[in-house]
């Protein structure tokens, strides 16, 4: 008999050992529109890591504020990788993300992009700069700026070029104004944009650099010019609360600031972090380089914008929507 037990003791341990080695621990992986790409090669890179092996990954893709007002409504996420720190911090509001969600190196930031304009094969319309954009003629496809974080980049970029040229808040305004009265159609995210652009509409879109050079390496030849001034785009990633009680999760949250990581952004035309990852890449670095935080052009921070600009009600380009007829 206790020969027996003995046997049954050790299959039951067998059986429960398998049983823990083929039970994985899933992460939830939220993020906006256009680093898909990028995080298909990270996640599969990370797995094949010690603190990646026998980790799964539920990923879901959309428009930044789409996907932050999702996580808010009972959206699984575990990681979250939003295009700008509002949505960020809209999750923090909701008690979602914790407040201290900057506190690394980088401040939370894991990639950076910039504002370009993709044009018609040879440009037809001779758009080089700014004005071009509000030629007559001229139509321009831009993300809608109520959903789309990669628009709110765009607005700003283009605000912010006017002011870097001397022009007023008021004038830069006003400028806005014209320009989205050149866009014939608003789709909700940034890659969204880049298909309706594709496809034939419009003749310069609006978009982050590195999703004119994921357009070139997927076969669709992408003409694209940096204008003199254009803004810095930086793209924000955190734990939420739930991530922060995964191992796992906070283990690939820290791998997006390796060198693999940040060399797979960089593939997918990010511009990387780590400057040791950016070596092999050839980036242009634009005379008129701003940030969301340049003062001296009236930007101040994502916080002052955010209301300034975005505000549903009494925001800058919510009036501008409302005089479009949206």
């Amino acid at each position: 008999m206790r020969t027996i037990w003995i046997a049954l003791l050790g299959v039951a341990l067998l059986a429960g050992s398998a049983a823990g080695a083929s039970k994985s621990t899933t992460v939830d992986l939220v993020a906006y529109s256009t680093p898909k790409d990028a995080y298909g090669k990270i996640v599969s890179a990370f797995q094949g890591t010690a603190a990646g092996n026998g980790v799964s990954f539920d990923q879901s893709y959309g428009a930044s504020g789409d996907q932050a007002r999702a996580v808010a409504a009972g959206l699984a996420a575990d990681v979250v990788n939003l295009s700008l720190d509002p949505d960020v911090d809209f999750l923090v509001r909701k008690g979602i993300v914790p407040k201290n969600w900057k506190a690394n190196a980088h401040k939370g930031i894991v990639s950076d992009s910039i504002v370009v304009f993709v044009v018609r094969d040879g440009n037809p319309k001779h758009i080089k700069g700014w004005g071009g954009l509000i030629k007559p003629g001229v139509k321009v496809i831009t993300p809608n700026p109520l959903t789309s974080g990669g628009a709110r980049w765009n607005v700003m970029a283009a605000y912010g070029a006017l002011r870097r040229q001397g022009k007023s808040h008021k004038q830069a305004v006003q400028y806005l104004n014209r320009l989205f009265h050149h866009v014939p159609v608003q789709p909700d995210s940034a890659r969204t944009a880049l298909q309706v652009f594709s496809q034939g509409q419009g003749d310069v879109l609006l978009t982050y650099e590195n999703d004119a050079i994921y357009a070139e390496k997927k076969g669709v030849h992408t003409e694209y010019h940096i204008p003199k001034a254009t803004i810095l785009i930086e793209t924000p990633a955190a734990l939420t609360k739930t991530g922060l009680k995964k191992p796992a999760a906070k283990a690939f949250y820290k791998y997006l600031w390796s060198t693999t990581a940040q060399k797979a952004f960089a593939d997918q035309g990010y511009r990387p972090v780590l400057k040791s990852a950016a070596k092999g890449y050839r980036f242009v670095r634009p005379p008129g380089l701003f940030t969301i935080d340049s003062r001296k052009w009236g930007l101040n921070g994502w916080t002052k914008v955010n209301l300034r600009f975005f505000d549903p009600n009494k925001g800058i380009m919510a009036k501008i929507e409302r005089s479009l007829g949206h």
